[in-house]
């Protein structure tokens, strides 16, 4: 089975819950378009690493199936759900209009000491060379500006909505970040939007977040050959 981090339930919730919770949440964290074949997820590990029985954790794979997020094939087993290459690119672009919508609400709604953490992430990446030399630690900061983002809007809606498509987009960004020295520009990117923010420059923020994310639509187009 492919590796997928978890810990011993509590009982502060419902079981049920908790399992799908930490199921789906572990599931988020995976890099799924790293290997050649969909990870696998397998029942009995899952039940036994959670401290469950078997019968919670097939509820929660069960739930996870109707959300889209894996997929249970007969006499093979569960797999965490792939999308095409097609499929991704219509997956920038409604991030894109989410997290552009969000940079916008962020200059209304986030104080100034929340607007400084984004900049404090990328305080040890001073340029692209030293983003470039620790680049899975950048790959980690990455992601967590963009959830951070999507947070600063204040709308709730906003984050259940991207929380849908986060798997997906924590994934390619982990491999694009990667690719072609594609970090160098993120640095940059990241940068001016921070600024935008700072500035309370709605218009800017959210056409600069919306460009930084159609950049990465261009990038799958042209690299990630490893999409089918």
């Amino acid at each position: 089975m492919s590796d997928i981090k978890l810990a011993p339930i509590g009982v502060a919730q419902a079981l049920k819950d908790q399992v799908y919770s930490m199921l789906k949440d572990a599931i988020t964290e995976m890099d799924i378009y790293s290997t050649p074949e969909p990870p696998k997820l397998d029942e009995r590990r899952l039940a036994e690493e959670l401290g469950v029985s078997r019968t919670p954790v097939r509820e929660a794979l069960s739930r996870l199936e109707q959300e889209g997020l894996v997929k249970n094939v007969p006499r093979r087993g569960t797999y965490v759900v792939r999308k095409t290459k097609e499929e991704i690119l219509e997956v920038v672009c409604v991030w894109a209009a989410l997290e552009s919508m969000a940079a916008r609400l962020a200059t209304q709604n986030a104080s100034e000491a929340e607007i400084s953490k984004l900049r404090k992430m990328f305080a040890s990446f001073d340029d692209k060379e030293e983003a470039r030399a620790h680049i899975d630690e950048y790959s980690d900061t990455n992601i967590e500006f963009h959830k951070t983002i999507m947070a600063l809007s204040k709308c709730a809606l906003i984050q259940t909505m991207a929380s849908n498509l986060f798997l997906h987009m924590r994934s390619i960004r982990v491999q694009a970040v990667k690719e072609h020295n594609r970090s160098d520009q993120s640095v940059i990117d990241h940068m001016r939007i921070i600024e935008a923010l700072e500035q309370r420059d709605a218009d800017k923020a959210e056409r600069l977040v919306r460009e930084h994310a159609m950049s990465l639509s261009k990038h799958i187009e042209e690299y990630a050959k490893y999409l089918s």
